[in-house]
């Protein structure tokens, strides 16, 4: 095998130096001109990604979990119009992998199909696939075209494309390198039919998501042939160099108004797939020097035998997926953003693994990543005039469940329901609460599905959905509550159910500023329960959360981690209940406005215990409004109280830094308390 380096991934990921002609061409494109080009860009690209969610068959797909992009000749991203950023980074490496190894066996030619999903090559996990075509005009290739979506089926281990028992790569089925699956613009019948063998569970939603990224690939490709006939090579090549050229330029400004300094953050999960125990799933130091970042994951902890490992591209794909939406959201969508940013990756810790590692559930793994990359970044940007920008974390819970079977139609199906992690909560920000059921940290367009469309297409029932009180972090601003879904087996016999999370028992993401975390996100279910005859018998407009949780309709709660590997859950029994997380808080929560407290009481957001015991609020019992006096006096009490805790920093750091936790939970962390390896990990 002789896929990339992380030394070659990384340096994939620099824009290459103009060549003559590309800087002989800037002259071409005035201002003006240069803005009505990049906006033309962005029309193909987003007429692309509409074809994409129209074209695709599965849930991500469908959902917008996806991105469309156009590359220079060398392979470097230009622009792109996305659901997710998170794959922004990844075809770079491919294209320019392509180029250097296979320019001239098999050879490359105009009306090539090329496709890969292989974290090896420079993929995310292999869920994650991507199509990319050449772009010939007059017989020369003058760019590339990619189109990239999550699939949920890849003929891993467990079904769904993300096995939480893998323990290799070996285990996680369809691991495709950089391959000409296409040639003279037509799929060729072999590569198709070997698609359906991989997708065993779901040969058509990946032959048919397949199908899709070619078909947009080639749509942006035709729609670029087009504005290369009408503007000329010359304009179309000075523009794609001026728009690299103009994104490293807003880049690096933006960086240089930051302070200079050091800043950290320690991140924790509990499980690595169906192993328990504690892991700093991220040790970030982010370095500001002038207009440059350098982030180093020294201290990360081992890579470990689950399949919650990432490699090093990946992690920078989670950090952009932060960093162009809250940071590079008024620039291109392109790899000279990053031109100013280093990585420094230790070898062998989840962040950085061998290369048989399983990374099927990479994006467990990197989110600690993007969980730090927004704490950093937010105390960065506090003392600058970018402060109201400032945001704390987003749940980054990705609390994916996935059903697999024959649905109501007949149809073989193995799925990922998008409604869940498409409905976290955002972290407050620095002047407002965080939304609620916000979107998917991973997609920031993409969409919660309708209950009626999921109804449809699976065999499933849904009975409520409702926002989840409680879930948000409290703070002076509190960050969005996530949501809760009932799912109930429903028209067949069975479904196969299984998820994937890790924040059961500690949550990941880090406040702000004195703000809480969000809670944690059980895996939940409810067992002795008939909810079809519950519904039948008129009893719908009172069922809910609380309802369910309070034992109202009977049953016993089944409480368990939401990582739970493949079981049968049989017809009109509960599924599950599905969660997503809220968004963490900024701000201590004494500070927050107390009749503000009240209308998240009156909205269903928090509790009246919330509102009690977090917030130091004080409601009349007669009106049941705020009492401001008794809540006043509770704060002032409060906050005496807490003073009479504190130490000074000699005090408190000699008791801290003996504290250890038991060694029981300490397997998958590494060396107490730096998380260096202890023993290698041996795989088969």
């Amino acid at each position: 095998m002789s896929y990339p380096s992380l030394e070659e991934k990384l340096a994939a990921l620099k824009v290459c130096e103009p060549t003559e002609y590309e800087t002989a061409c800037l002259d071409k494109v005035g201002t003006g001109a240069y803005e009505i080009g990049v906006q033309r860009t962005a029309d193909i690209l987003d007429e692309g990604y509409e074809v994409f969610m129209r074209s695709s068959r599965s849930q991500m797909g469908v959902a917008g979990d996806s991105i469309v992009a156009i590359f220079t000749a060398q392979g470097d991203l230009v622009n792109a119009s996305a659901g997710t950023y998170l794959h922004a980074v990844i075809p770079p490496i491919v294209i320019k992998y392509i180029l250097k190894n296979f320019a001239e066996n098999p050879g490359i030619a105009d009306g090539d199909i090329w496709y890969t999903n292989d974290a090896l090559y420079g993929g995310i996990h292999n869920p994650d696939q991507v199509a990319i075509m050449p772009v010939y005009f007059e017989g020369e290739l003058v760019a590339w075209t990619a189109a990239l979506s999550h699939t949920t089926e890849t003929g891993a281990c467990e079904p769904g494309g993300m096995p939480v028992s893998a323990k290799s790569r070996f285990d996680e089925g369809m691991n495709l390198p950089p391959m000409k699956i296409g040639h003279n613009h037509v799929l060729r019948h072999d590569v198709i039919e070997m698609f359906a063998a991989f997708g065993l569970r779901s040969e058509t939603s990946v032959t048919v998501d397949l199908r899709a990224r070619c078909t947009t690939a080639d749509r942006v490709r035709v729609r670029l042939l087009e504005m290369f006939e009408r503007e000329g090579k010359d304009f179309v090549t000075g523009l794609f160099r001026r728009m690299l050229t103009e994104a490293e330029q807003g880049a690096r400004k933006r960086l240089a108004s930051w302070p200079d300094g050091v800043y950290r953050c320690a991140t924790f999960s509990d499980s690595a797939g169906t192993e328990h125990g504690l892991m700093r799933n991220c040790f970030m130091t982010m370095t500001k020097k002038d207009d440059t970042l350098h982030l180093d994951f020294t201290g990360t902890s081992p890579e470990n035998g689950s399949s919650y490992n990432a490699h090093p591209q990946a992690v920078i794909g989670h950090l952009a997926n932060y960093i162009y939406e809250y940071v590079f959201h008024d620039l291109p969508i392109s790899s000279a953003t990053f031109q100013p940013i280093d990585f420094t990756f230790p070898p062998n810790s989840m962040l950085s693994p061998a290369p048989n590692a399983a990374t099927s559930c990479a994006v467990m793994a990197a989110t600690g990543a993007m969980s730090s990359i927004a704490n950093c970044v937010g105390r960065a940007r506090f003392g600058t005039t970018e402060w109201r920008q400032v945001t704390a974390s987003l749940g980054n819970g990705g609390n994916a469940s996935v059903l697999a079977g024959v649905s109501q139609w007949g149809m073989p199906f193995a799925d990922m329901l998008a409604y869940t992690i498409n409905t976290e909560g955002q972290g407050a920000r620095s002047h407002s609460d965080g939304i609620n059921a916000y979107g998917f940290p991973w997609c920031a367009f993409g969409r919660a599905p309708d209950v009626e469309n999921m109804e449809n297409e699976l065999p499933m029932l849904v009975p409520f959905s409702q926002h989840w009180p409680d879930s948000g972090g409290a703070g002076k601003h509190r960050g969005g509550v996530g949501t809760a879904q009932l799912w109930v087996t429903h028209h067949v016999p069975y479904v196969i159910f299984m998820s994937i999370a890790d924040n059961s028992i500690v949550q990941t993401p880090q406040p702000l500023f004195g703000g809480y975390t969000m809670c944690t996100c059980p895996g939940l279910s409810l067992e002795g329960v008939d909810i079809p005859e519950l519904l039948r018998a008129g009893d719908e407009g009172a069922l809910d959360l609380a309802s369910l949780l309070a034992g109202k309709y009977g049953g016993r709660i089944v409480s368990d981690t939401y990582a739970r590997t493949a079981r049968p859950v049989m017809a009109d029994q509960v599924i599950t209940l599905g969660i997503s997380t809220g968004g963490a808080g900024y701000g201590d929560p004494l500070d927050r406005d107390p009749d503000a407290v009240e209308k998240d009481v009156v909205d269903g957001l928090i509790s009246d215990w919330s509102a009690a015991n977090v917030y130091a609020v004080r409601f009349n019992e007669r009106t049941g409004r705020v009492d401001k006096e008794a809540t006043a006096e509770l704060r002032r009490q409060t906050l005496e109280e807490r003073k009479a805790r504190g130490k000074n920093w000699d005090e408190f750091h000699e008791g801290w830094s003996q504290r250890k936790p038991p060694e029981e939970v300490l397997g998958l962390y590494g060396s107490w308390p730096d998380g260096a390896v202890v023993t290698p990990l041996m795989r088969m």
